[in-house]
Parts: C-alpha cells; sequence; structure tokens
C-alpha cells in the first residue's frame, strides 16, 4: 500500500486487558478450531449471537419487507425516515435475524436509528443467488416503508453481502429513494476465490477459522457460481462512487487481507474511506461489546460516523 492509504488506516494497539480475555477466548477455541460444521450447527451459533449484551431502551419485532421476513431493532431514540439496514454474518450458512437482534441494537441506539435485519436465505439449501437477491429486495422494500436515508451495515459475510448491494445500489444510479448515506462493515468476507495472504500469515493466529474449513463453507455457498462474480465477491466488483466507507477488522484473522485489499481499491476509486485494524483481535470481537474495550470503541466509532451520516443533508 502507498503512503497515501495508509493515511486511512488506523492500526490500534492492543489493550492490556482485552489481551487477557481474548486469551482466555483462544483456550475454549482451541477444540473447534477449523471443525466442519454443518446445519446442525446453526442453533449453537445462534446462541452465541444472542448472548452479546443487548443496548438499554430497544425494542424488536418481527415483520417482512416485500417477501423477505426479518426483525426490526427498534431504539427508543430512532428518528423518522432513517433506517438502519444490518445483513447477518454466519458464512453464508448459519445466522438468522432474531439472534442478532441483540448485536444490532448496539448499533441502532448509538446512530438513533431503527434497524432491519433480513432473515435472507442460507445456503446450502438456497446457494447464491438467493441471498443477494433478498437483500436487494429488502433495500428497496425500506422505501415504500417511507424509509428516505439508510446506512449499511454487515459483519463477515453479511459485510460481503452489504458490500455486493451497495456495488448494485451504484449500478443502478444510485437510487435516489431510499438514499444510501454511508456504509460500515466488521472483518467482510469480499474475497471467494479465498486468494487473501492472510489464510496463510495468520493461520496460526486466527484462533477460529482456517482455509480448509472456510472453503468448505464458501462452496455450498457458491454452487456453481464464478467466486470472481462482482457480487460474489466485492472485490471484484465496482467501487467507484460509493458512500463513504468504514472497514474494522481484527488482525488476528485469516480474512484481514479482504478487508484491506477491498478498502485500498477503494481509496484508489476516490471513495471516503478508512480503514480500522485491532491488533490482537479475532473474528467476530465486536460481539463482545461490553467486555472488551476493542469492541466498545470500535462500536462508538461506527456509531459516531452512520450518526453523521444520517445527519447529513
Amino acid at each position: 500500500m502507498n503512503q497515501n492509504t495508509n493515511d486511512f488506516i488506523s492500526v490500534h494497539p492492543l489493550d492490556a486487558g482485552d489481551a487477557q480475555i481474548v486469551a482466555k477466548m483462544r483456550v475454549m477455541a482451541a477444540s473447534t478450531k477449523g471443525v466442519a460444521r454443518g446445519v446442525e450447527g446453526r442453533g449453537q451459533f445462534d446462541a452465541l449471537m444472542a448472548s452479546v449484551v443487548a443496548a438499554k431502551n430497544v425494542k424488536s419485532e418481527a415483520d417482512t419487507i416485500d417477501g423477505v421476513p426479518g426483525t426490526w431493532v427498534r431504539p427508543t431514540n430512532a428518528r423518522p425516515g432513517y433506517a438502519l439496514l444490518h445483513l447477518h454474518g454466519g458464512w453464508f450458512n448459519f445466522g438468522s435475524a432474531a439472534a442478532f437482534a441483540n448485536l444490532v441494537g448496539q448499533i441502532a441506539v448509538r446512530i438513533g436509528a431503527t434497524a432491519f435485519i433480513p432473515d435472507y436465505q442460507l445456503a446450502p439449501e438456497h446457494p447464491f443467488p438467493a441471498a443477494t437477491e433478498d437483500v436487494w429486495a429488502c433495500y428497496r422494500g425500506l422505501a415504500k416503508k417511507g424509509y428516505r436515508r439508510v446506512v449499511l451495515t454487515g459483519d463477515s459475510a453479511g459485510g460481503n453481502l452489504a458490500l455486493g448491494l451497495a456495488g448494485r445500489i451504484m449500478g443502478a444510479g444510485g437510487l435516489a429513494n431510499p438514499e444510501l448515506a454511508g456504509i460500515a462493515v466488521f472483518s467482510p468476507v469480499t474475497d471467494l476465490t479465498l486468494s487473501g495472504e492472510s489464510y496463510e500469515t495468520r493461520a496460526v493466529a486466527d484462533p477460529l477459522f482456517t482455509r480448509a474449513q472456510v472453503a468448505q463453507l464458501v462452496q455450498a455457498y457458491l454452487g456453481d457460481a464464478d467466486p470472481r462474480d462482482a457480487l460474489t465477491s466485492p472485490v471484484a466488483g465496482p467501487v467507484a462512487g460509493l458512500p463513504p466507507l468504514r472497514v474494522h477488522v481484527g488482525d488476528d484473522e485469516v480474512l484481514l487481507d479482504d478487508s484491506r485489499r477491498y478498502f485500498a481499491k477503494a481509496i484508489a476509486a476516490g471513495v471516503d474511506a478508512k480503514l480500522d485494524i485491532w491488533m490482537g483481535m479475532p473474528h467476530g470481537f465486536v460481539g463482545r461489546v461490553g467486555a472488551l474495550k476493542a469492541a466498545d470503541e470500535a462500536m462508538d466509532a461506527v456509531g459516531v460516523f452512520l450518526a453523521e451520516r444520517l445527519g447529513a443533508a
């Protein structure tokens, strides 16, 4: 990366207290690192995500937008006309809207906006492009609900879907209603060819994933689709014209280079983009909000950014 690109990267040192917590997390995860799981693991994954600390003064309810079921997350400080669309993680095979309500509530209350989490169709039962079509329908459906300004967030595989959706919105002329005002993603999966160098350089440091394990999950999602397609791998897609973008990722992730490469492409295209790298942090660290200092700081930074984007004229 050139010097100009580096000017938009913030590297956050590992807090001593966080280091102790992460060390315990590593011990607990050691026996399951790289273990392949099928659909039978969905319940355990949902339980993990549902354990995220809930924000105060937030309620959730089930609903459907343009045929896609999901969950509304409604903070009491929500402003009318503004919405957050969050696309959840789970390697395209796991996750549910209800399980992510607490995590999304932490963002929604910080930005003062109602959020919707789609229950997009999961692989392997529904491979690509099912999930991409669901999130496209949800975004357009927000206009019918009266939302005129939207910010987009996503974590992991949800980050992939968010960035792919953003590229699709820009390709459609930007869509005046609703207007996409900003994007924030956590550890996005941007390259389904799995060619990032960090699959090797972080192979030991990552406490959760291996390339072989990830390859099985990705193949279940792709089916016969090309991993170099703009919708399957956002790093291969268009970025010019995107609204301001923020990317947060842990330094101890095999997905580190997915964030670095997408960010570098965005900067080269003139996008207002910033990358935050959190030293010593594993994948999904923001889910430990309330426990990890890094998680709280990342959430707060995203909250300030998205609140500003929604408040912009």
